[in-house]
């Protein structure tokens, strides 16, 4: 999901979708290919600093009393959050993948669920979390749209999502050499949002409080409308 040196790091979990030469899905890649919370390189030491410093902030913001990850990949986020909840619910849900399951089974707590689900269709109730999450995972979805109506229907107060920068992205990918056959285009990505378009977007299903943009992402806490 990472670029291949790992330099423009994914930055979530994530839920990636390839086609065949019919347009069906061929693979669904899950989880993160490159270990960007636990690398050492400095490059990208200092960019996963700035993204996680905006993420901090913006949960803080929303302060929620449960959560849905969406797209939780091997859950270092949403372990995270369980974390600073305390006894407060937090539930992350990804793809059917052994890999992710044993990294599911390091991370547990009284008040962290993990699930296999697709985020398309939460079995959930309305308004059954405080929060919906989708980081770094809409750009790899078929129906980016269909999933935040999802993640609106659960959520009782905010979404906090994130996505690469775009033309950004891709133009770090092509100044290194990596992807040039696809223009930059990272594997498995099939939406491509500049921080202009993303606003809009996510003005389609609330009200967006903070949109900001740690290097080369975009990140939103959405108000639920």
């Amino acid at each position: 999901m990472s670029p291949a040196s790992g330099v423009t790091p994914s930055a979530g979990g994530g839920q990636t979708s390839t086609a065949n030469a019919a347009g069906r899905p061929a693979s669904i890649p899950t989880g993160n290919t490159f270990d960007k919370y636990g690398s050492a390189n400095p490059v990208v030491r200092r960019l996963m600093s700035g993204f996680e410093a905006s993420l901090e902030r913006l949960f803080m913001q929303a302060a929620p009393r449960s959560v849905l990850d969406v797209g939780c990949g091997e859950g270092v986020l949403t372990y995270k959050w369980a974390e600073r909840l305390g006894e407060k619910p937090v539930v992350g849900i990804d793809l059917a993948d052994p890999k992710l399951e044993s990294e599911w089974r390091t991370r547990r707590r009284e008040n962290l669920e993990f699930r296999t689900l697709s985020g398309d269709r939460l079995p959930f109730q309305d308004d059954a979390f405080d929060l919906a999450a989708a980081i770094e995972v809409l750009e790899h979805v078929p129906d980016p749209e269909g999933m935040l109506d999802e993640m609106m229907r659960v959520a009782t107060h905010h979404l906090l999502v994130s996505v690469p920068r775009e033309p950004l992205w891709r133009g770090l990918n092509v100044a290194r050499g990596a992807y040039l056959h696809d223009l930059g285009n990272t594997p498995g990505h099939v939406n491509h949002w500049s921080k202009r378009d993303f606003v809009r977007t996510l003005e389609r299903h609330g009200k967006v409080i903070e949109a900001r943009s740690p290097f080369p992402w975009t990140m939103m806490l959405v108000a639920v409308s």
